[in-house]
């Protein structure tokens, strides 16, 4: 008699209020977040704080609930920019917890908003895309992906103390007073923050490029794709890390350019994310 087997369990249904999430419903919630955030420079009021707090973490809610269940690929544009967004939401909201008196989402909002819009635009045309690879290169993939994404979160929390340097900077040049009772980070802890920022993210670009590279070679023809705009750019990337590390320690540039350097490689950094990637291979809509 042939053995009946047991039937799989089918995937856990989400309830439809969760399943309807979209970017804009964090998207929204960020964005008046941020609103609040910019009211708090002209009255610093604990209440303006507060529900500013609130939608931040309603944005970071719904992000994660997103991410969950439609769980985009870090290798595309899409799924890159959201990983992204949502790691700089966390930092986000740890800061202004942790720095109650200071200017912190009026700074880091806008680049998570900003990456979150660049994923809505790109993301239309990615949607059937996939990995082309067996289940030992996928995990390997995923390693490899790991590592640049932590190493651009790494280069966006530079670019986020370079632009507050920079903004500090000229205020105490022309000696401006604070807004209301919201003050800034000091230069000092501005420039730590943006060298702590570097020098992690150019050991994780360092080995995820290395990665990339073997796995280029192995599964997908190193031969073909290694002019891809996605690889030439993450190698480029790597080429101005090292020259911003040159100068950072053995010419001292002053903090100014510095600033200027990791906002350019910043810029580079978002060209690398939405580049079209050789490891993923979609079908035409």
């Amino acid at each position: 008699m042939p053995v009946a087997h047991p039937a799989e369990a089918p995937p856990p249904i989400m309830p439809v209020p969760l399943q309807n999430v979209t970017l804009a419903c964090f998207g929204l919630s960020y964005l008046l977040a941020f609103a609040l955030e910019l009211g708090r420079l002209r009255w610093p009021r604990p209440t303006l704080r507060i529900a500013g707090l609130i939608f931040g973490c309603a944005g970071l809610f719904a992000h994660t609930l997103f991410l969950s269940i439609h769980q985009p690929t870090p290798a595309t544009a899409f799924g890159a920019l959201l990983a992204v967004a949502w790691v700089l939401a966390i930092f986000c909201l740890y800061g202004t917890i942790h720095h109650a008196r200071r200017v912190w989402g009026v700074f880091v909002l806008p680049l998570v908003l900003a990456l979150t819009g660049l994923a809505f635009a790109t993301g239309s045309t990615e949607e059937k895309q996939e990995m082309p690879w067996e289940s030992g290169a996928r995990v390997w993939g995923a390693v490899h992906g790991l590592f640049l994404l932590f190493a651009a979160v790494g280069v966006s929390v530079g670019a986020v103390a370079s632009v507050m340097y920079l903004i500090q900077a000229r205020r105490l040049r022309m000696k401006l007073l604070p807004l209301g009772q919201v003050k800034m980070l000091s230069l000092d802890r501005l420039e730590a923050m943006n060298r702590r920022a570097v020098n992690l993210a150019f050991p994780l670009l360092t080995v995820g490029l290395l990665l990339g590279a073997v796995l280029l070679k192995h599964y997908h023809g190193f031969a073909d794709n290694w002019l891809s705009v996605k690889f030439l750019g993450t190698v480029g990337l790597w080429v101005v890390f090292l020259a911003l590390t040159y100068l950072r320690y053995a010419v001292s540039l002053p903090g100014r350019r510095l600033a200027l350097l990791t906002i350019l490689t910043f810029a580079l950094m978002l060209t690398v994310l939405i580049a079209g990637h050789p490891f993923v291979r979609g079908d035409s809509p």
